[in-house]
C-alpha cells in the first residue's frame, strides 16, 4: 500500500463490522436495517483493500445503472475522502469510474440493465476479482445474480489472492431469493458470511435519528421489526399475494393490452407523493405496473414537472379525491385529464377485493412498488385477531393503482394511449 497518513480503522468505521470488514468467504452478504452503515462500511473496506492489494479489480452493480451516481459511486468517494487518498484516486463521472493512480487498478459500474457492458468487462492491471451488489433486494431473480458472479473468475499468483461478492440490502419480504441462498440453513450457498446489523451499531446517529428508529416500537411494530431490527418482512396476511416481479418487456405491453391508467396519491412532509402507472389486460386479468414516482416533498408544481418529464401531461389520471384543491391546481397547470378518485362506502376494500381478481406483474424498476406490496397487510386489533381493512403504512402506490383501476370497474372508460417507450 503507498504511504498515507495514519488512520484507525476502529475509529473510522466503529463498531459492529469487524468480522465482515476482515472476512474473505466468496460470498460475504450483510442485510440490515436502515442506518445500519452496511453501505458506508463496504465502501471504506472496498478501497483500503484495493490500496492493500495491487491484483485487485472491483465490479459494483445495481440493479439499474441510473441509479449507481447518486449510491454506491458517491458512496466510495467518500470512502476515498474519509481515508485521506483522495490525491491517489482518479475519478470519471461521465462513466461513472475509480482509478487507483499508483497501479491503474480500476472500479467499474454497471447496471443489471445492461447485461451485455457486464459480460464483456476486462481490466488492464490485475484481475476483476471482487463484486459488490448494492441494494441487492432490487434484482429480482437469482438468474441475473449468477450471470454477473460468473464474471468473477480466475485466479492470480499470489499467496493472498481470494474472490469474493459482497451483497448488502434491507430485507423488505421472505420471499425474496436472497433468504433462501444465503440466510435458510438448508439451502443456502456454501463459503458464505451472512450478518444482519442494524442502527444500534451506528455511532455516528445522532440523537434525533435514533429517537425516530426507538418511535417505531410503539407507532408501528410491525415496521420496526424491518426497519430498526433489519429482519425480513413477514408475509403472513399479505393483502395481494398473487403478484410476481418480472422484467417485461413495457412497450409490448402497452401495445398488446392497448388499456392504462395512471393513479396519483397526494403527500407531502410525511408521506410521500405516489404515482403508479398500469396497464391492464382484461381478458387474462393481468395488471402490469410500468411506471412510478415516489418523493416526500413535493409541491403541486413539482408533481407537474415530473409527470411532464415523464411524458404523463397529456394521460388521463385519477388522484385522491380528498384533495380537490391539488387536482384543480394540477389541471390548471397543465394536466387537464386529471380527475378525483370516486370514494363512498367502503370504496377502498371494494377496489381492494376487484384488484385481488388480478394477478400483479411488477416490472423491477418499481422498487417502491414491490417495497409496499410485500408488506400491505391486514390490519390486527389489540388482541392481535386479523381485521378486514389494509394498514395505515406501505399503502401510498397501493392506493394510487386502486385509483388506476376505477376505470376498468365500470365506474369510468379506460384509454388506450400512444405508447411512450
Amino acid at each position: 500500500m503507498m504511504s498515507m497518513k495514519k488512520i484507525s480503522i476502529k475509529n473510522l468505521i466503529g463498531g459492529g463490522y469487524n468480522r465482515f470488514w476482515h472476512n474473505k468467504n466468496f460470498y460475504r452478504v450483510v442485510k440490515g436495517s436502515r442506518g445500519s452503515k452496511k453501505s458506508k462500511t463496504t465502501a471504506l473496506n472496498i478501497i483500503y483493500r484495493m490500496m492493500k492489494y495491487s491484483w485487485s479489480n472491483t465490479l459494483v452493480v445495481r440493479r439499474f445503472s441510473n441509479t449507481l451516481r447518486q449510491s454506491a459511486y458517491t458512496d466510495l468517494k467518500w470512502a476515498i475522502n474519509q481515508l485521506g487518498v483522495s490525491h491517489l484516486w482518479k475519478t470519471n463521472e461521465s462513466l461513472p469510474e475509480l482509478t487507483y493512480l499508483p497501479t491503474g487498478q480500476k472500479i467499474i459500474f454497471r447496471g443489471l440493465d445492461d447485461p451485455l457492458k457486464i459480460t464483456s468487462i476486462t481490466v488492464d492491471v490485475g484481475i476483476l476479482c471482487w463484486a459488490w451488489f448494492e441494494e441487492a433486494y432490487e434484482i429480482e431473480s437469482e438468474d441475473k445474480f449468477r450471470t454477473v458472479v460468473e464474471s468473477i473468475r480466475g485466479s492470480y499468483d499470489d499467496p493472498e489472492f481470494f474472490k469474493q461478492v459482497t451483497i448488502t440490502f434491507n430485507p423488505w419480504s421472505e420471499r425474496h431469493w436472497l433468504k433462501r441462498v444465503f440466510f435458510d440453513e438448508k439451502t443456502r450457498e456454501d463459503d458464505t458470511f451472512a450478518i444482519t446489523t442494524t442502527f444500534r451499531v451506528n455511532e455516528w446517529l445522532d440523537d434525533q435519528d435514533r429517537k425516530r428508529y426507538m418511535s417505531l416500537y410503539k407507532t408501528n411494530p410491525r415496521r420496526a421489526r424491518i426497519v430498526c431490527d433489519g429482519e425480513w418482512g413477514v408475509a403472513e396476511g399479505l393483502i395481494y399475494e398473487n403478484f410476481e416481479v418480472n422484467d417485461f418487456d413495457i412497450e409490448k405491453v402497452i401495445h398488446d393490452t392497448q388499456s392504462t391508467s395512471y393513479g396519483l396519491d397526494f403527500g407531502y412532509v410525511h408521506d410521500p407523493t405516489a404515482f403508479v402507472a398500469i396497464a391492464a389486460d382484461q381478458k387474462e386479468k393481468v395488471i402490469y405496473i410500468f411506471d412510478e414516482l415516489y418523493e416526500k416533498g413535493l409541491s403541486n408544481k413539482k408533481i407537474y414537472e415530473k409527470l411532464v418529464a415523464k411524458g404523463y401531461n397529456r394521460s388521463p389520471i385519477i388522484a385522491d379525491s380528498a384533495e380537490p384543491k391539488s387536482i384543480d391546481e394540477l389541471k390548471r397547470l397543465g394536466l387537464t385529464r386529471i380527475k378525483g378518485a370516486a370514494k363512498g362506502k367502503d370504496s377502498v376494500m371494494h377496489g381492494i377485493q376487484f384488484i385481488q381478481n388480478y394477478k400483479i406483474v411488477i416490472h423491477p424498476k418499481c422498487v417502491h412498488f414491490i417495497e409496499e406490496i410485500n408488506n400491505y397487510t391486514y390490519d390486527k386489533d389489540r388482541e392481535g385477531n386479523t381485521l378486514n381493512k389494509p394498514i395505515d403504512e406501505f399503502n401510498h402506490l397501493m392506493d394510487a393503482m386502486r385509483y388506476a383501476m376505477e376505470v376498468f370497474t365500470g365506474k369510468r372508460k379506460a384509454r388506450a394511449v400512444p405508447s411512450l417507450y
